[in-house]
């Protein structure tokens, strides 16, 4: 069966759609959601409508992102910088009803979720389990413990990857070793790895193998909605993928 891992839309429902176009060239069974959905860009409100009502794919997973949390609680403190703080209150104040309403009911508000995907115990998380929504797993630092875990699913910093750490265990069949395959779809919506293209992933749970798939999308659309609310740091850096 296969997956598709998307994370990270953050309002863009131009690189959205390409996604979903790219998608079903695919035999997709199911989407999982790793957060943030919205803010960044300035399509926040279409882009959980297309979830909502335009995606015909089932949603096994859909879990808050740091942007979720921050918006909906009204916790602004954990942002990085003034202007990401002055971005995130400006979505807050746009955000209609309809769409407060899905991420509250549609969504896990733990920012993680535990499944299984043929016999494979599963770990979605935003950023990790150290800190489930503003610390990212990285190849180098994977900021927790996952030896209970066959795959990691996870997202928050806009950079893919997939790698694996071998746990020490008890299993002389395995030489003692326990294999954590860690996920990183990317950003469909804000990519930070210098490439501008919408970013996801197609994970196959029979091989467990990974497909990265990068997506052109128009780019210049994006960002010519921006219109002064927010830094212009936000739509500038679509062109680059920085």
């Amino acid at each position: 069966m296969l997956y598709a891992v998307l994370s990270d839309i953050h309002g863009n429902l131009f690189a959205l759609e390409s996604v979903v176009r790219d998608m079903q060239s695919f035999d997709i069974s199911s989407v999982i959601l790793l957060g943030d959905l919205i803010d960044y860009g300035m399509q926040s409100n279409e882009a959980v409508r297309f979830l909502r009502d335009s995606f015909d794919y089932d949603i096994s997973c859909n879990i808050w992102g740091n942007h979720e949390r921050a918006i909906m609680l009204a916790d602004f403190e954990r942002f990085s910088s003034p202007r990401g703080e002055q971005c995130a209150r400006h979505t807050a104040q746009l955000l209609a009803d309809d769409v407060k309403h899905f991420l509250d009911t549609r969504m896990i508000h733990e920012g993680k979720l535990e499944f299984t995907l043929d016999g494979k115990r599963c770990l979605a998380v935003h950023a990790s389990l150290d800190e489930p929504y503003w610390k990212a797993i990285a190849p180098d630092n994977v900021r927790g413990d996952y030896k209970d875990f066959d795959i990691v699913f996870s997202g928050h910093s806009h950079y893919p990857h997939t790698f694996a750490k071998f746990y020490e265990t008890c299993d002389p069949q395995r030489r003692n070793k326990h294999a954590t395959l860690f996920v990183n779809p990317g950003s469909v919506g804000q990519p930070r790895n210098h490439d501008p293209q919408a970013q996801y992933a197609i994970f196959d749970s029979q091989t467990q193998s990974v497909m990265m798939r990068r997506v052109k999308y128009p780019v210049d659309k994006a960002m010519s909605l921006y219109d002064g609310s927010v830094d212009d740091f936000y739509r500038a850096r679509l062109e680059y993928g920085v």
